[in-house]
């Protein structure tokens, strides 16, 4: 893999400056083991406020069954639904993760599970970024091409095209999961290692920016919410 993946750099470098709202500082973040996640990562019951979890044991593999859902794409049904992110009082973990040379992070806390990518079966009248179902021993989950969801989308098909998915990052019990290319690590946060952003701003998904890893936190429960809409992120 070369020093830069994008399919389009330029395109790559506006997107990313359209999140930061600050100069970011770009780490070079270790790759830590991860095999001790796939197949065992279960959600902890959410809180409120959100409280990171402490030592957390072996779960057993978190069950989602679902069928697929219907997505509504109407434009009179396009109407996001406000869901504000929750602002962590005390250090939390995160699970890093990349697509297409973009890293995201998901709350441990609002993670589902990880499973490695097996046969997809497509589904005809989805929006272009529904890969379709992934079935897993008797399980049904909906995989979203992460790419084609999250980028612009003028340059989402080549993005696409290039992404080599190898995971399917489970979105807390919603059945639905992002396919990703790389699992780059677990790290834990503090409350103000993010930018946090209102609920009302562009991009709603975006829960915040961790500001020196360039890195993208996301808003689970918003993001599920617009992926049972069939919505993109500019949407």
């Amino acid at each position: 893999m070369s020093g830069k993946p994008f399919a389009n750099e330029d395109v790559m470098e506006d997107y990313m400056s359209a999140l930061l709202t600050e100069e970011p500082v770009i780490d070079s973040l270790q790759k830590q083991a991860i095999s001790s996640l796939l197949e065992k990562a279960k959600p902890v019951p959410r809180s409120e406020p959100y409280v990171a979890p402490v030592e957390t044991p072996v779960a057993e593999e978190a069950k989602v069954i679902v069928e697929s859902v219907d997505i509504k794409t109407t434009n009179s049904e396009k109407k996001t639904k406000r869901v504000a992110a929750l602002i962590p009082e005390s250090a939390f973990q995160a699970l890093f993760f990349e697509i297409s040379g973009l890293t995201l992070a998901v709350p441990l806390t609002e993670l589902g599970g990880i499973h490695q990518i097996e046969t997809i079966n497509p589904l005809f009248g989805k929006p272009s970024w529904f890969k379709g179902v992934m079935l897993h021993k008797e399980q049904k989950f909906n995989v979203v091409d992460t790419a084609k969801w999250i980028m612009p989308e003028k340059s989402a098909e080549k993005l696409a095209e290039s992404a080599k998915y190898q995971y399917l990052i489970l979105l807390d019990d919603s059945g639905w999961g992002l396919a990703c290319e790389r699992l780059i690590s677990t790290s834990t946060l503090q409350p103000e290692d993010v930018k946090w952003r209102s609920a009302d701003a562009n991009r709603p998904w975006l829960a915040g920016m961790v500001k020196n890893k360039m890195c993208a936190l996301v808003n689970v429960q918003q993001l599920v919410c617009m992926l049972t809409q069939g919505l993109s992120s500019n949407e």
